[in-house]
Order: structure tokens, then sequence, then C-alpha cells
């Protein structure tokens, strides 16, 4: 399952079998718990520009992802997007976009496992939100929250943020006993401070993008009313434009998946419980191009609903509660 004959993206996340049950049991309980925590506090923050932009950044690293890109020594990497989704929504809103990100790979695509979930929502999601949060905000007051501070502060949350997370993943192996601390932290870090490289430039130019577009998206005030519309249909198309040219997506293994095999513990992954869309490769379609793609927008659609329909009922909360008063 880990790897595939046709050139479409590679599984990324934890698989089953990399970490230990209890390693895995604890992720959980805290992932939930700071899952509560994030439900209650984006209903507090949420601002009505943030809904649609929920739905749509949740479409957009969903299909960001699926492009991996060649690093070196035969690795790869792929997009993150924790940092892009904190600069743009603030800390709670982006864990809840990326956490529909990471849960619909896992359960329809079968990209990290179930019994792994909650250490790929640990690693990719809370630590990923929170470290792009402090060093973007950090550095951007030192900086002046100018545009040149903008684009900087992003580079360095993106990197710092594709960085801890894989010390992280490295610290749970280590602890499940899969792969010694001294062999897993060197290994994971080395070639994820690479990957950090990619990350900060393609946030960087969707940074760059918003700031030519819709600079006002990157203000201060996620308070003001904005065109709903205008939002959902060009993030939507720039989503299902990453979706259709995923199958040019790297072979080559992602940085994860490299260690496990450089390392011996490549052999200690499960096979997934169930398939739905194994490998992002839509079943039954021939074509290995079209089956990638088609997958891709199936994806796209799905966790923009998910993460759409979270920001809405969160949104209704808030309103009914602001009722209520």
């Amino acid at each position: 399952m880990l790897y595939s004959p046709v050139p479409s993206p590679q599984p990324m996340h934890i698989p089953d079998g990399f970490l230990s049950v209890i390693v895995s049991v604890i992720l959980w309980i805290v992932s939930i718990a700071v899952l509560a925590v994030a439900l209650r506090k984006t209903s507090q923050v949420l601002g009505e520009r943030q809904v649609p932009l929920m739905g749509v950044l949740a479409a957009a690293i969903f299909a960001g992802q699926m492009l991996n890109f060649t690093v070196t020594g035969g690795t790869s990497g792929h997009l993150l997007g924790a940092a892009i989704a904190t600069i743009l929504l603030g800390p709670w809103p982006a864990i809840l976009v990326m956490t529909s990100v990471v849960s619909v790979q896992a359960l329809i695509f079968q990209d990290g496992g179930i019994l792994a979930l909650g250490a790929n929502i640990f690693n990719m999601t809370i630590v990923g939100v929170f470290v792009s949060y402090t060093v973007y905000t950090l550095l951007n007051r030192l900086l002046k929250n100018n545009s040149r501070g903008i684009f900087v502060s992003g580079f360095l949350a993106a990197w710092s943020s594709i960085f801890i997370a894989s010390l992280a993943c490295a610290l749970e192996l280590a602890v499940s006993g899969t792969s010694p601390a001294n062999v897993a932290i060197p290994a994971m870090a080395g070639i994820h401070a690479l990957i950090g490289i990619g990350e900060g430039l393609i946030t960087v130019g969707a940074l760059a993008f918003i700031f030519a577009a819709r600079k006002d998206l990157l203000k201060a005030d996620k308070t003001a009313p904005v065109n709903d519309k205008g939002i959902i249909i060009g993030g939507s198309l720039i989503a299902l434009a990453l979706a259709i040219i995923s199958p040019i997506a790297s072979s080559h293994p992602d940085g994860l998946e490299w260690v496990a095999e450089q390392h011996g513990f490549l052999e200690t992954a499960r096979e997934a419980l169930y398939n739905i869309i194994p490998d992002y490769a839509l079943p039954g379609i021939s074509n290995p191009a079209l089956a990638t793609i088609l997958a891709g927008i199936i994806g796209v659609i799905i966790v923009f609903l998910v993460s759409y329909g979270v920001g809405r009922a969160e949104k209704r909360a808030k309103s009914q509660e602001n009722a209520e008063r």
C-alpha cells in the first residue's frame, strides 16, 4: 500500500504499526481534548469572512498535499498547509480546517492509519498550527507587520511547522520503540529541514498571490463582511486545478516513508482495515491519471463541505448564543 506503480501521490501520514498502542491512544486523547477547545474557541472568534475561507482552505490544502515535490536522494515532500491556514484564519479555526483534511485523508483515502489518526492530527494539526502561530506572530510583530515582514514571517512559520512536527513524529517513533531516538530524530530532522524549505516557498507564493489579489484577507480584522461567493468560487477553482494536475506529483517516497525504508521499520506498517479510495486513485478507473484526478476532485469536494459545514455550524451557534443574551 505504501508504494504505487502509477504516477499518483504517495501516502504520506503515519500508518498503523509505526506507533505503539499506548502512544497512539495518548495522542488520540490529547487531540480530542484540543479539538474540543478549538470548537469552543472557534465559535467565539469566528468572523464572517472566515466561514467560506475555512471550506476553501481545506479544499486547497487537501489538493496541495497531493502534489509531492522531489527533494533529494530519492525522496519527496509535500505541502502541510498549517501556516497558511493559521495566517488567514487564526489558530483555532485553522485547527478545525487541518483536522478536516487529515481525517478525510485517513477515513476515505487510507492515507494514515485509523489508530494513528490521533498522532497525525497532533503532529500535522496541533503542532503545525501552534508552531506556525507562535513563529508568525512573534516575527511579524518584530518586523513591524509590513509586507516584507509578512513574507519573511510566513516562510519561517511554514518551515518551522514542518521541522517541529517531524521532531514530534520522531519522538513518538522513539517512545514507541520503533526506531531509537538517536536514529529517528537526526533522520527525520535532516530530511524535513529540506522539505520545510519547499513548504516555506509554497507558503510565500500563496501569500504573494493573496497579497496581490485580496490583501484584505491578511488584515487583522476578521469580522468585516466580504464577498463569500467570490472567495468560494475563486478558491474552489484553484483547489480543483491543483487536483487536476496531481498526477504530476513525485512518485518518490515522502520523508517519513523514506526514513522508515532507510532505517528498517517500513515493514511494521499495517494494511488499512478497509479501502474506499486507497492511494488517491479512484477504483474502477483504468487510466491511472484519470483515477487520481477524479479521486482528487472527490476529496476536494468532501473536505470543502466538511470544513465549510463546521464553520457555518460554529457561526450559527455563536449567533444563537448572542440572540439568547
